[in-house]
């Protein structure tokens, strides 16, 4: 008997040979065996996808080839993939000896505090307002000559005759510059100007900064201009101001006064982290504001954080001061070790 193969096909194959032989329905149906349409009926068994072994590593992930870099930047622009840090090294370009005025800073302040400090307390003290402010009002007066030229220097010529005439009615009717009755009567203020702000008016650099010992913080061209204002009226004038007895007097006194003018803001900048970088961080904005000032325009947004720096410190350090315990003439007063002792001198 000749044995009967059973092929596994696909259902649509199956159709497609039962249609090939069977065209005719009309024609008597050929029987089929039941097996073969049991295995024609039986849906084929799906393929099961090949499971493949996968290995990874971070080794291989940094084996791996380098991506390619992104082209440069243009010329004029940052590189964006980069963090660039851009720093300084050595003094910086105003101060290029940074070494000697912080040291000559430092020696000056530890004369200030044992010196100068303690006299300019006892000029205040012990000397009668009046008599101090007539003082102050002299030597400002003997400066009028001085505001008034760099005032014309400037195009200014309104405030130079204001100048004049400041000093002509103070020196006149002010029994030589002793009463500003110009400044109280006349309504003309006291304005300060000097050759250093003419050349910066003129565009001339404040050059390195300098702190000298006498003259505390300052810079070239300022030092070259107030060398030129206190040298204006011996060589202009002559005598009696080209004396020994007046530059002694002038120089003691116009330091007096300026160091009690600026008694709260040295103590302010003497208390910070930085005191000597704080000192010429906000003489330069000062004098920078004061040149912006003369010419009508704004300034900087550093020198203005400084400046304001510069005011909280102020007003700190004068709160601290207000809000310290007060002292009787004995001393500060000091709570008794044991105030329950007190109890027994109080009457019952």
């Amino acid at each position: 008997m000749p044995g009967l193969a059973l092929l596994p096909i696909s259902p649509a194959l199956l159709s497609a040979a039962l249609g090939a032989a069977v065209p005719d329905m009309s024609e008597p149906r050929v029987a089929l065996d039941p097996a073969v349409l049991a295995l024609a009926a039986e849906p084929e068994a799906p393929e099961t996808p090949a499971v493949l072994p996968l290995g990874w590593s971070l080794a291989a992930a940094q084996d791996a080839a380098p991506e390619p870099s992104p082209p440069p930047p243009q010329e004029g622009e940052p590189p964006v993939t980069e963090i660039v840090v851009e720093g300084q090294v050595g003094p910086p370009k105003s101060d290029p000896m940074e070494a000697v005025n912080e040291g000559s800073y430092r020696v000056t302040q530890a004369v200030d505090q044992a010196v100068v400090e303690p006299v300019a307390n006892a000029y205040r003290d012990g000397l009668p307002e009046p008599v101090r402010d007539g003082l102050g009002n002299v030597v400002r007066n003997l400066g009028e000559p001085s505001n008034a030229l760099n005032f014309l220097l400037q195009g200014k010529v309104g405030k130079a005759f204001g100048a004049l005439g400041r000093m002509a009615i103070n020196t006149t009717v002010g029994a030589g510059g002793l009463f500003d009755v110009a400044g109280k009567k006349a309504d003309l203020p006291y304005r300060r100007n000097g050759f250093a702000n003419t050349l910066g008016y003129y565009g001339v650099g404040p050059g390195p900064y300098l702190y000298l010992p006498v003259t505390g913080a300052t810079s070239l061209r300022d030092l070259a201009g107030s060398t030129l204002d206190q040298a204006l009226l011996p060589f202009v004038v002559g005598d009696p101001f080209n004396r020994i007895e007046y530059a002694a007097t002038y120089f003691v006194i116009n330091g007096l006064d300026q160091r009690l003018a600026f008694d709260e803001e040295i103590a302010s900048i003497r208390a910070s982290d930085d005191p000597y970088r704080l000192r010429r961080e906000t003489y330069l904005a000062q004098r920078r504001r004061d040149i912006a000032q003369l010419k009508g325009e704004p300034i900087s947004e550093r020198d203005r954080l400084w400046l304001e720096e510069l005011e909280e410190l102020k007003a700190a350090s004068a709160a601290a001061e207000a809000a310290a315990p007060a002292e009787t003439e004995e001393g500060p007063v000091v709570p008794p070790a044991n105030p329950e002792a007190l109890l027994i001198t109080r009457r019952r």
